[in-house]
């Protein structure tokens, strides 16, 4: 930042004015609670009327920035372009003939003034002050200055905006295409063969085990046999992250330790996310897994990723859809259900040309995910590069 501009601090600038209400005073008038702002994107999500509220409220202006500082670390900054009520949880900051409302914003959005505010307290609920975050230096070049500043900011995210629109999108055709290689196996078109040949078995012919897992109290500490859980399968696959364990001695070892080729299936999760399964490989060795899975072994005849890619697939989707039931907020779909799940099986040599198919489809899919993953990433730490920029060097040309 130029050293002619005045550097001061941030309650000098500003002060928070606006007084605290009663919702019944302003019914009509839009409410937004600290839910509604997005973290770090200083986005709105949405707004209540002020009628719907109880506990009293802070009323503020058109151009005027709300800070939340319920977990700062969550960067929810917010200037709205109408009149309303926010929770008094927000810090509200009026403009001023000094102080640019967007300029402000930008500069409460930014990475070092998220770290400072994010350590002035800690808990699980922290919260600041302003009068904690006063003392906090804001350069403050002239006002048309500020808003030069907010201009190319705002030209710079609109960039960024658009290429992370288009991320998005082809994340979206992803997400359709894998559903179309899961089915290809499933029917066997993406092998071309036909699955109208093939006889129509149920789970309950085709596993020798249709078992729950331990419901015993675990230990995070990490001795003893490590046990998965339904956190534990993402995207079909075994993720080994946050595991909890079960003694050595525990009474239901060996009968519910895995075999590599065990298939586990989730039986109770939220609504979109029940019925996931994942094929236990061997790893970690020895392994249990927790009573909301279900281990399904089974015979020669069946090649279990086979089967994981038909349960996966929409038909499989569909089908535990159809046969979920619900209890309070969690969805469930129980072994008895689970046996009756009916699917045409092809000869094993068939099942395995389908999953190698399916899993060179699948493998170049997941490396397509991990790039628009970083590409996500790298328009965040742009972001901040940009906003850091903008309020110590200025902001001018492509970043």
């Amino acid at each position: 930042m130029n050293a002619s501009i005045e550097v001061v601090s941030l309650g000098e600038a500003v002060k928070p004015t606006r007084p605290r209400v009663k919702p019944s005073d302003y019914p009509e008038l839009p409410f937004i609670g600290m839910e509604h702002i997005e973290a770090h994107s200083m986005k709105l999500l949405g707004t209540v009327p002020a009628k719907t509220m109880k506990s009293s409220a802070v009323h503020f202006k058109a151009g005027d920035v709300l800070y939340g500082r319920l977990r700062p670390y969550l960067n929810k900054v917010y200037r709205p372009s109408f009149e309303g009520l926010c929770s008094a949880e927000f810090i509200v900051l009026p403009e001023n003939d000094r102080l640019d409302g967007a300029y402000l914003q930008y500069f409460l959005n930014s990475g070092a003034f998220v770290r400072y505010a994010t350590h002035q307290n800690a808990g699980d609920r922290p919260r600041v002050d302003f009068d904690q975050l006063a003392a906090y230096k804001i350069p403050l070049p002239g006002i048309d200055d500020q808003r030069r500043v907010v201009a190319e900011i705002e030209k710079q995210f609109s960039r960024l905006d658009e290429a992370l629109a288009n991320v998005r999108s082809a994340m979206a055709r992803l997400s359709a295409y894998r559903a179309s290689v899961l089915s290809g196996v499933q029917t066997g078109a993406i092998c071309e063969m036909n699955h109208g040949d093939w006889p129509a078995r149920t789970i309950e012919e085709l596993a020798t085990k249709v078992q729950y897992g331990s419901s015993a109290k675990t230990s995070a500490i990490g001795k003893g046999i490590p046990v998965l859980r339904m956190g534990n399968i993402e995207n079909g696959e075994l993720v080994l992250e946050d595991l909890k364990y079960l003694p050595i001695n525990h009474a239901e070892f060996p009968e519910l330790l895995l075999k590599p080729g065990d298939l586990l299936f989730n039986r109770t999760n939220s609504p979109e996310l029940v019925g996931k399964v994942a094929v236990y490989r061997g790893n970690p060795s020895p392994c249990s897994f927790a009573s909301y899975l279900i281990r399904l072994r089974f015979t020669d005849e069946v090649v279990p990723d086979f089967v994981a890619y038909v349960l996966s697939s929409p038909f499989g989707r569909a089908w535990v859809r159809s046969v979920v039931s619900q209890q309070v907020g969690q969805a469930n779909v129980n072994g008895t259900k689970l046996k009756t799940f009916q699917i045409r099986v092809p000869p094993v040599q068939a099942q395995r040309d389908l999953v190698a198919e399916g899993e060179r489809h699948l493998s170049l899919i997941r490396i397509m995910e991990a790039q628009f993953v970083a590409a996500e990433l790298r328009s965040d730490r742009l972001r901040n590069r940009l906003l850091a920029r903008a309020f110590t060097g200025g902001v001018e040309g492509p970043m």
